[in-house]
């Protein structure tokens, strides 16, 4: 929140006094493609779904917690995004690398001459807005690390059997750290990467992986209380046919950044 606060003030505050050099197209559909793998990391949001859902006792209202949620999280979206693509004429991969040290703290300078010295003295140094991208990876990359190293133990040994020390203590997590070392080593370009992962893994994970497990799910279901009980939490979109459709989805989505890389880097 520090600093996504801090790059829409500063960006607020370059519009406000007229400096703002973005021009954005109305529509740019060539582009549309791209976009696929980066709004698929957009699902990250989805991680806070089991805190928000498991401490409620009455789960009546669960919609609407929800739907007041992420429509907090698409406004902070929309304000990070429309502030960004008026204030800068051409905006970095990564968006923190459009905030230099300079202008920074030339916006500081011009922001204590609003607001008292109090409001801006948490800030902390300019210098911790360009090191978000590291202080963010730096520490969800051992958590993620940690959770793939325990989902390959689980796919791969079994309970009954007894392993190696190198076996369980050290090819998984070697496993799990050394191909995404191997990538950040061999390429910086951010855009691939993200529409990459994002197209093909993402999508896999965001639409594939959860209608297999509500297919699933729904044949365990009707196995075990049968057809004639209704459940009051049953999702709007029960039909089958949903299901279909976001396979489908994600198949195209998959087709569309495939071509589009295929254009874009031959």
């Amino acid at each position: 929140m520090h600093a996504m606060g801090v790059m829409i003030s500063w960006a607020i505050v370059k519009l406000a006094q007229g400096e703002g050099k973005g021009r954005p197209p109305t529509a740019d559909v060539i582009k549309l493609p791209q976009l696929f793998g980066v709004c698929v990391y957009s699902f990250m949001c989805h991680h806070s779904l089991p805190a928000l859902i498991t401490p409620v006792s009455e789960k009546k209202s669960i919609l609407k917690l929800l739907a007041a949620d992420y429509l907090l999280i698409l406004m902070f979206y929309y304000l990070l995004a429309f502030t960004g693509i008026f204030t800068f004429a051409h905006l970095e991969d990564l968006y923190t690398l459009n905030f230099p040290a300079r202008p920074v703290q030339d916006w500081r300078r011009q922001l204590r001459r609003l607001l008292p010295a109090g409001a801006v003295a948490s800030m902390g140094s300019c210098l911790f807005l360009l090191m978000f991208p590291v202080f963010t990876l730096s520490t969800n990359f051992p958590i993620i690390a940690i959770t793939l190293r325990n989902n390959l133990k689980s796919l791969c040994l079994r309970e009954s059997r007894r392993y190696s020390f190198f076996t369980s203590r050290c090819l998984f997590p070697l496993l799990a750290i050394i191909p995404p070392t191997l990538v950040g080593l061999a390429t910086s370009d951010v855009e691939i990467l993200v529409g990459i992962t994002g197209a093909y893994a993402g999508s896999f994970i965001q639409y594939i992986v959860p209608a297999t497990l509500v297919y699933y799910a729904r044949k365990k279901t009707l196995q075990h209380i049968g057809m004639g009980v209704r459940n009051p939490f049953s999702a709007p979109l029960q039909h089958s046919a949903w299901l279909c459709i976001i396979c489908l989805w994600a198949g195209l989505c998959q087709v569309f950044v495939t071509i589009y890389l295929i254009e874009e880097y031959k």
